[in-house]
């Protein structure tokens, strides 16, 4: 009797241990084989899917459409830090859920905002690797919050876009700086900045001459805040992408103004909804070109982070605790390049080292799948870079 209440408890508690508390669209790394084998047994594992095709219509059309019209949030339906994420999920072009497939996100971005093809490889299996589930092929474009569940056992990651230090970067226009915030929702000060630069020097608009000094001014705040600011690769090559995004893929499709109205910008960043009537642009972009090259251009920048070293200065909340930190540290980063001198490479190398300090060892179901998303991720890059093979 007294054996078979020992056992009882035993098998309990290795219930307790393996059975963690993970949705479908979880990241697994830093989980243990006997951790990653018992989620497997509680989901339908899907793994790795091809990449899907391009889209056949890349034409200026209408978007906001009767099939896609925009829907408030409900419980439990993730958003994140990408206001174009969230707006194609909030219009249906991606499961309104914002939980979706690798695939479903590369035709979504085609499809509802006409990004290039190969740009849109590169960036959803960029995150994808990061911060999505292998075994189920989900991706969050948000988190986890107390409606969607428990977060998984450390050292695994809180999945989904919003996670930190893996696709989601510091300094971004409309979220705060994780370490000083909320990385994810809508924040209505920094909003208030882009109005006020873009009255000052745009015409009342978001234009290229607006988003440089919007990026100015982010760059300058991380600077003399985060103590742990990092502006290193990737985030530095995403951090101007992003800036110039909503003047690329947010302006309709019918005008020859390069500037986007502001409430028109408040409703994409703030409510994720198109304006009545919207059409995409009619050629298909990668969201890089002129503006972003006068946004970098417009003042002097290196990519490096805050060492730690600078002005010691009092963190209030709602900072994770509250004490003395050194801030205004920024020094470059001396690594900048990894070792493939070509950016789009950098980055490419920066996405595969990262997935290989997430899952060290992987094995059986989810080391096949991890590589066949490598495979896909160097798709969008194989005429320029080297393939590497982190799991051979």
């Amino acid at each position: 009797m007294f054996l078979s209440i020992q056992f009882t408890v035993l098998a309990l508690q290795l219930v307790n241990v393996f059975a963690v508390a993970l949705n479908p669209y979880d990241s697994l790394a830093g989980l243990t084989r006997d951790e990653v084998d018992a989620f497997a047994r509680s989901v339908k594992v899907v793994g790795a899917q091809p990449v899907p095709p391009p889209i056949e219509d890349t034409s200026m059309k209408l978007v906001n459409d009767a099939a896609h019209p925009w829907m408030p949030l409900l419980p439990g339906q993730q958003r994140g830090p990408c206001p174009g994420l969230n707006t194609l999920a909030s219009h249906g072009w991606l499961p309104r859920s914002g939980v979706a497939t690798p695939a479903q996100i590369v035709t979504a971005v085609q499809n509802g905002l006409n990004m290039e093809y190969r740009r849109a490889l590169e960036v959803t299996y960029a995150a994808f690797l990061v911060n999505g589930n292998p075994l189920t092929n989900l991706l969050s474009i948000g988190g986890l919050s107390r409606l969607t569940g428990s977060a998984p056992p450390t050292p695994a990651l809180a999945s989904g876009l919003s996670t930190h230090g893996t696709f989601e970067g510091d300094a971004s226009m409309t979220r705060s700086d994780a370490a000083l915030g909320d990385n994810h929702s809508f924040n209505e000060t920094l909003f208030q900045q882009i109005v006020d630069i873009s009255n000052k020097v745009g015409g009342g608009k978001y234009n290229a001459s607006a988003a440089a000094e919007v990026r100015f001014q982010r760059f300058q705040d991380s600077v003399m805040r985060n103590p742990g600011f990092f502006f290193s690769t990737p985030r530095f090559d995403t951090a101007f992408i992003e800036t110039v995004f909503p003047i690329v893929f947010f302006v309709d499709g019918r005008s020859t103004d390069a500037s986007l109205d502001l409430h028109v910008m408040r409703d994409f960043f703030q409510n994720s909804r198109m304006p009545p009537d919207f059409h995409r642009r009619g050629t298909p972009s990668s969201g890089s070109g002129p503006e972003e090259d006068m946004v970098m251009n417009a003042h002097d920048y290196v990519p490096g982070f805050n060492n730690g070293s600078g002005t010691c200065v009092f963190l209030p909340p709602p900072a994770s605790s509250s004490h003395l930190v050194a801030v205004n540290s920024f020094v470059a980063d001396p690594n900048f390049m990894g070792t493939q001198t070509d950016v789009l490479c950098s980055l490419y190398e920066k996405f595969v080292n990262t997935t290989r300090e997430l899952y060290p060892s992987p094995q059986g179901d989810l080391r096949v799948a991890l590589n066949k998303n490598l495979d896909n991720f160097f798709i969008p890059v194989s005429s320029r870079c080297a393939q590497i093979f982190p799991f051979p």
